[in-house]
C-alpha cells in the first residue's frame, strides 16, 4: 500500500522502517524535517525497566512539594490552567486505585517489548553501535526515601526486571562523583541509553531513505479520509492521497486526530534540559535522582542534565530559569562536577493523563492509525511502538494487548 507516516521524530522513524519491512511504499511527513521535536533532546533513555504512571502514589507524595516551587519539578504556569484543567480532571480520574494498576499492566508490556524491539531493528539496520550498554541507576537523598520505594523495586523484581539495591558504599564505588547527598542507590543492570537521540533519529531517517521512504516537508493540517483513500491536507490546501495513514507527530497530534474525529486529550509537558561538554559530570552512566525531577545522561554528543515538567502550551517562550534550578538541584548531588557552559534546550512531550500512547485505528476510519501521545517514553517504546502498527495495518493481532491503548479509551468521560 501506499501509506503516509506524519512525524518526523523517533516513533515516525520506527514506524517508517516497520511499515518498509512490509513493503509498503512510505512518504515520511514533517513541515520542520527530522528530529525537530522531542526527539533532538531527549535524555536518551530506553526505560523498559519503567513500570508507574505518572499518575501514581509515587508522584502524589512529591506534588505539593513540587507545586509550591515555581521552578521546581512540576509547575504550572497559571494563564495556562484554564486550558489545562480538562486534562487535570482526567488525570485525577487516572490517579484512582484501579485506574493506577491498569496504567501500570499497560505499561509493563509496552516497556516489556520496548528493549527487544529496539535490538531487533537496530540489529537489522545495521545501527546497533546507537545502544550503550552500561546501566541505569537510581539514587535517594536519604534512606527513609529509599525505604519508601521498596515495594515497587520488588514489583519490578517480581516482573524479571534486573534490580540490585547499592549501600552508600557500593554506589560511591560504581559512580565516585556522586556526593553525599546520594544516600542509596538501585542498579538496573540491563538498563540502556542511546549514542544520543538526534544523531539516531537521523540515521534511523537516512537508512529509510536508502530503503525508499521519501521525506517530505509538508505541514498536514487534517486528515479527510475519502471513499477509496485517505487525503491529507497541506498548510497550502493542497491534497495528497493514501491508502493508509499514521498520524505520528507527537505534541501536534491532536488536531490531527480531531480532524478524523478522535478527541484525544492530549497536553504538552514542556521539559527543560542542558547539554555539557562531555566528561564534566564525570559519571559513567544514566542516573535519576529520586523525587528531584531531573536525570543525567553521558551522551556521545556530552553529558546532559534535564527533566521537570512544565504546563504552558505549545506557544509560551521558555523559561531557561528552570534550568538554573535544575542546575541547582544537581550541584547538591555531584558537588565537584563542572556545571558551566552548555547549550540550553526546551522540548515538548505529547501527555495524556494516564501515561500510555494512542496506539490503534480511528474510531471513524480503520486506514488512519494513531501512534503518538508516549510522554516521557517516546524514545523507550518507539520501536515496540511501530511493530504494533505495522500490525494494525496488516490486520494481525498484535503481541501484547492493544486495548489499553485505544482511542476508544476516552469516549468515557472520566
Amino acid at each position: 500500500m501506499r501509506i503516509a507516516v506524519i512525524g518526523g521524530g523517533l516513533v515516525g522513524a520506527a514506524t517508517v522502517h516497520a511499515l518498509l519491512d512490509e513493503g509498503h511504499a512510505v512518504d515520511w511527513l514533517d513541515r520542520s524535517g527530522l528530529a525537530a521535536g522531542a526527539s533532538a533532546g531527549n535524555a536518551g533513555w530506553i526505560a523498559h525497566m519503567d513500570i508507574l504512571p505518572l499518575a501514581s502514589p509515587k508522584v502524589w507524595r512529591q506534588l505539593p512539594r513540587w507545586l509550591l516551587d515555581p521552578l521546581g519539578p512540576l509547575s504550572i504556569r497559571p494563564s495556562y490552567l484554564p486550558k489545562l484543567a480538562p486534562f487535570l480532571a482526567r488525570f485525577v480520574a487516572a490517579s484512582r486505585g484501579d485506574r493506577i494498576e491498569a496504567s501500570t499492566r499497560a505499561i509493563t508490556a509496552l516497556n516489556g517489548l520496548s528493549l527487544p524491539a529496539w535490538e531487533r531493528r537496530l540489529n537489522a539496520l545495521g545501527l546497533s553501535s546507537h545502544l550503550r550498554r552500561k546501566g541505569i541507576l537510581s539514587v535517594w537523598p536519604s534512606l527513609a526515601e529509599a525505604d519508601a520505594a521498596k515495594a515497587l523495586l520488588a514489583r519490578q523484581a517480581s516482573l524479571g526486571i534486573d534490580v540490585e539495591w547499592l549501600d552508600r558504599e557500593a554506589l560511591v564505588a560504581l559512580e565516585p562523583a556522586l556526593g553525599p547527598k546520594a544516600a542509596k542507590g538501585a542498579l538496573y543492570g540491563s538498563g540502556c541509553h542511546v549514542s544520543d537521540p538526534k544523531a539516531l533519529t537521523l540515521d534511523l531517517g537516512h537508512v529509510a531513505m536508502e530503503r525508499g521512504a521519501r521525506l517530505l516537508a509538508m505541514d498536514v493540517v487534517a486528515v479527510k479520509p475519502q471513499e477509496g483513500a485517505v487525503a491529507l491536507v497541506t498548510g497550502m490546501d493542497s491534497l495528497a492521497l493514501y491508502d493508509r495513514v499514521v498520524i505520528a507527530a507527537g505534541a501536534w497530534s491532536k488536531p490531527l486526530a480531531a480532524s478524523v474525529g478522535d478527541a484525544v486529550p492530549l497536553d504538552t509537558e514542556r521539559g527543560y534540559n542542558v547539554t555539557l561538554p562531555a566528561g564534566q559530570l564525570g559519571l559513567t552512566r544514566p542516573v535519576m535522582y529520586e523525587g528531584q525531577g531531573f536525570v543525567t545522561t553521558p551522551l556521545d554528543s556530552g553529558d546532559r542534565i534535564g527533566g521537570s515538567v512544565e504546563f504552558a502550551g505549545l506557544e509560551a517562550p521558555p523559561n531557561y530559569a528552570r534550568v538554573d534550578a535544575i542546575l541547582g538541584r544537581a550541584r547538591r548531588f555531584l558537588p565537584d562536577a563542572d556545571l558551566s557552559g552548555g547549550t540550553r534546550w526546551m522540548g515538548f512531550r505529547p501527555s495524556i493523563p494516564d501515561s500510555l500512547p494512542v496506539i490503534s485505528t480511528s474510531t471513524r476510519d480503520p486506514r488512519v492509525i494513531h501512534a503518538f501521545g508516549h510522554g516521557h517514553y517516546g524514545l523507550t517504546q518507539a520501536a515496540a511502538s511501530a511493530e504494533i502498527v505495522a500490525d494494525l495495518v496488516a490486520g494481525r493481532a498484535p503481541s501484547i494487548d492493544p486495548a489499553p491503548y485505544s482511542v476508544t479509551r476516552f469516549a468515557r468521560r472520566f
